[in-house]
């Protein structure tokens, strides 16, 4: 059910910044002119602050909340991604003789504890052998051809994974370094482990202070079938993990299924391959956690591969296909229902805000905020929302410690805050603060001084 709340004014008790935020932009050496700014009480009839509010800017990744709460306002807090699975063939004595068949549906939270619970449902129902292959259907999302390096250049951040209606485990490898100092070594833990890709065991440990400790370890991580350390790793770091996209995404899938079927004590004799899944029913479906669950992920940490997933079944489920001209579609219809007048200059990309085309006003944001606190979804919606010096992306946060609720958002040329805190007597309000400037990071405690104002302001 669509939600469309009364509009925020437009009208300001003050058309100025407040001066601490004045003088944070000054000691940044950024131009006033690059914040966008609002701040509003949820039940108020007069902004407290709009600060060129109407104006479209890019909002990182505050556009994940555009996502996440038409998501739970279209398809619900308990909405499930189900992925179905089909044994083939005739099944004797443990032995397949046909294939095994995962269709995605686009599930942003097939990780590897899930996807073992899928195969050890296979082996429940007595299989422990497969004489065909290993299908995966992943026609649910239509992607266009495209590079992860795409975006600026760094295709192993797993930040730049891209969509898979089966995207297993974000096709990401964590390498664990866990010092030995007895053997004066660090330990190498790969997970998950990957068919063909070898992983050096170990690494010498180094003296001297923890600082660029990636660089030491002077990896490979471009090598799919080879990942080494031709460095080593400051003992003084303590236990780290290093997430990294794999090399060679497309054969990810394929890597990974081989090899944890291996460690289930399965045999595979033929290949993983993509291919189309039956039309008569399944097995069996796995279910995702609840959507409620998913949206606190895609906040909390800012997962970019999870809310795109999340953007492309709007359009799956509500059209008929996992296109991104369809996510478009639904996405921009409801922000225009949701926003009205304050839609206009609005440009939808891809759902997660990593994107140098995203526009969205400071007063859309604020006005999307103003409904969300309205709808029948503002519990998930606000948990979901790091806590400002406590967790998620807001952990470090300065402004407003333990009073916010706050998403952030940051790419090279963008900072950003926009959420909800606890001002005098009890009153909620609603903050957004975007600055959109070459050196925008540089400029993040002047957010943090707007969120400080908004909570000690009394009227």
């Amino acid at each position: 059910m669509l939600i469309c709340c009364r509009a925020l004014p437009t009208a300001a008790m003050d058309p100025g910044l407040p001066p601490e935020v004045r003088a944070a932009l000054s000691r940044a050496q950024m131009p006033a002119g690059a914040l966008s700014a609002v701040v509003q009480d949820v039940d108020a009839g007069t902004a407290l602050l709009s600060w060129q509010a109407q104006r479209p800017v890019n909002p990182a990744s505050l556009f994940k909340l555009a996502t996440t709460y038409a998501a739970l306002d279209l398809l619900g807090p308990a909405y499930a991604w189900s992925t179905p699975v089909w044994l083939t063939g005739a099944l004797h004595d443990g032995v397949l003789e046909g294939n095994l068949v995962i269709k995605g549906q686009g599930d942003p939270k097939l990780v590897i504890e899930r996807l073992w619970l899928l195969l050890r449902r296979v082996q429940q129902m007595g299989v422990r052998e497969i004489r065909g292959d290993i299908v995966l259907d992943r026609s649910a999302f239509v992607i266009a051809d495209g590079s992860p390096a795409e975006f600026d250049g760094e295709p192993l951040r797993p930040y730049n994974v891209r969509p898979d209606a089966l995207l297993l485990s974000y096709k990401a490898v964590v390498y664990t370094f866990t010092p030995d100092a007895a053997r004066g070594v660090a330990r190498v833990g790969t997970e998950p482990a990957l068919q063909g890709l070898q992983v050096d065991a170990h690494v010498p440990l180094l003296p001297g202070p923890c600082d660029d400790w990636r660089a030491a370890l002077k990896a490979t991580p471009g090598d799919a079938e080879r990942m080494r350390f031709a460095g080593g790793y400051p003992g003084s770091c303590g236990e780290r993990s290093w997430p990294l996209a794999y090399a060679d995404p497309a054969s990810y899938n394929a890597r990974l299924l081989q090899a944890l079927w291996r460690e289930l004590g399965g045999t595979l004799a033929g290949s993983v391959r993509d291919g189309p899944a039956p039309a008569t029913p399944p097995s069996f479906e796995v279910s995702s956690p609840a959507l409620a669950e998913v949206v606190r992920d895609i906040n909390k940490y800012s997962n970019n591969p999870m809310a795109q997933q999340l953007f492309l079944t709007l359009g799956l489920v509500r059209r008929g296909s996992g296109t991104v001209d369809n996510a478009r579609a639904v996405l921009r219809d409801w922000l225009q229902l949701q926003l009205g007048e304050r839609a206009e200059g609005l440009v939808v990309d891809n759902g997660s805000g990593l994107s140098r085309e995203t526009r969205l006003s400071a007063e859309g944001l604020a006005q999307l905020l103003h409904s969300a606190w309205r709808s029948p979804v503002m519990p998930e919606l606000l948990a979901s929302l790091p806590v400002a010096g406590v967790d998620g992306t807001a952990r470090r946060s300065r402004g407003g410690v333990g009073r916010a609720h706050l998403k952030t958002g940051s790419l090279k040329d963008v900072a950003a805050v926009a959420g909800l805190v606890l001002g005098p007597g009890g009153r909620r309000r609603i903050v957004v603060g975007i600055i959109n400037h070459p050196q925008a990071e540089l400029a993040r405690p002047a957010l943090d001084a707007l969120v400080q104002w908004a909570i000690k302001q009394s009227s």
